[in-house]
């Protein structure tokens, strides 16, 4: 059973959009492109969509979990706003590896064959799922692929994974209202008041 709700399908599409505008951004799990065509470059945003209308969502049950769990490792909750699971973020990473584009599948490969790994080291190492391990255990996991150019040889291709993943969980919790308050973005604010230039502007332009 997968306890994680889901975000509304209109909402993650318009939040891929957005995310991908701004980015600079061993499994047995990928089961290679997807075929469906997409929506081309004008989506119907006030339609409603369902998980699997538009194209079909990549990511099974446990893998979500597992996306959820590292997204939160990544940005938890503190203070001033919620963890990146709270915001549904591992819904907006299902959705961008799931789109049928060159740049989303090759993502789609990394971000599979990455989790695949996650779950095999920890068990390796904890003999639990990563979900299940304790966050210590994911901490010091993590701590081994965080930094892909001090990275053991044996985990530089899980570095290529966290490096990824880490962007795509940045993106779509910043580009979410909560995300945006995080860094206080303000984006364009209409001006109540305008009284023009400050005078010592004015001076400096010799238009005083």
């Amino acid at each position: 059973m997968d306890e994680l709700k889901r975000m509304d399908r209109r909402e993650a599409i318009k939040w891929m959009l957005t995310a991908a505008a701004v980015s600079a951004l061993e499994g047995s799990g990928f089961a290679g492109p997807v075929a469906a065509k997409g929506y081309g470059t004008d989506p119907n945003l006030m339609d409603s969509y369902k998980p699997g209308s538009i194209w079909p969502l990549t990511l099974s049950p446990e893998q979500r979990r597992t996306v959820a769990a590292l997204c939160d490792l990544i940005i938890p909750a503190d203070e001033k706003s919620p963890s990146a699971s709270e915001l549904s973020v591992h819904d907006f990473i299902d959705e961008w590896i799931s789109a049928p584009y060159p740049r989303q599948q090759a993502d789609r490969k990394i971000v599979i064959e990455g989790l695949a790994w996650l779950e095999g080291e920890s068990r390796k190492r904890y003999e639990k799922s990563f979900v299940d391990s304790t966050a210590e255990q994911k901490r010091q996991l993590c701590d081994d692929i965080c930094y892909a150019p001090k990275a053991a040889a044996r985990f530089k291709r899980a570095a290529e994974f966290f490096a990824k993943f880490r962007d795509l969980t940045a993106s779509g919790f910043y580009t979410t209202p909560e995300g945006m308050k995080d860094i206080q973005y303000m984006g364009n604010v209409a001006l109540t008041k305008f009284d023009g230039p400050p005078p010592e502007v004015l001076a400096y332009l010799k238009l005083g």
